[in-house]
């Protein structure tokens, strides 16, 4: 495994299993730099984003931590600054917003 690649894509592989039919996988891929990552890891966040807004707390706020590193590889943060995901009135997107800049803060 590449040295940038996120260091838990087969515990996101376990998780976003949750979106797809009994019996399918999602595959991780290879990116140009040689980092892989999961598959499904957006589809699955916003579904837990969605399950946070609905209260659900414990196992969906770990889901979405475990998420991070994945969506920080893949781009998402710049796509949506941390200051846009933190502001507003989503609680579900204000919690993926403070993990990553929490998980951005360490990696510095």
């Amino acid at each position: 495994m590449s040295e940038h690649s996120p260091e838990n894509t087969e515990q996101l592989g376990a998780i976003n299993k949750k979106i797809v039919a009994s019996g399918e996988e999602l595959p991780a891929v290879t990116l140009k730099d040689g980092s892989r990552v999961q598959t499904g890891t957006v589809a699955t966040m916003l579904r837990n984003v969605a399950l946070y807004n609905g209260g659900e707390r414990g196992e969906v706020e770990k889901e979405l931590e475990a998420a991070v590193p994945t969506l920080v590889k893949v781009g998402l943060f710049d796509l949506f600054s941390l200051d846009e995901w933190i502001g507003g009135s989503n609680p579900g997107r204000s919690f993926v917003g403070r993990c990553a800049q929490k998980y951005l803060a360490e990696k510095s």
